[in-house]
């Protein structure tokens, strides 16, 4: 992954600014950020703290939080692990995630949900 401002404690560049000023522009978040909304929602829904969790899924109670936040691109298997540790399975936490990206005009199970889903 490439370093950021957010990883390395500086400065951000001027077209790291402007990255993120056209983030902040635009409605719709980025899929780390709908992930780790879902995964957050479905722990608190457990009524687990991030280190049970992250103990069952085997990474560090840092690194899910940081999941959590959408601050990290986890690798499939992360989310495989995380997911497992919830008791859901990655294709319901998949699908959970494509439908809250859905805007709300549009029907469950449309092309565009199932795209992002894949």
């Amino acid at each position: 992954m490439a370093e950021t401002a957010e990883t390395t404690h500086r400065d951000p560049t001027p077209f790291e600014r402007a990255l993120l000023q056209r983030r902040r522009r635009t409605a719709e978040p980025l899929w780390r950020e709908a992930l780790g909304e879902r995964l957050r929602g479905l722990r608190h829904k457990r009524g687990d703290t991030l280190d049970e969790t992250a103990e069952r899924a085997g990474i560090s109670m840092q690194y899910l939080s940081e999941i959590e936040r959408g601050r990290k691109e986890p690798s499939s298997e992360m989310i495989a692990a995380v997911a497992g540790a919830l008791d859901v399975t990655l294709l319901d936490l998949t699908l959970s995630v494509a439908e809250s990206l859905q805007a709300p005009n549009r029907t469950r199970g449309s092309a565009s949900a199932l795209a992002l889903a894949a």
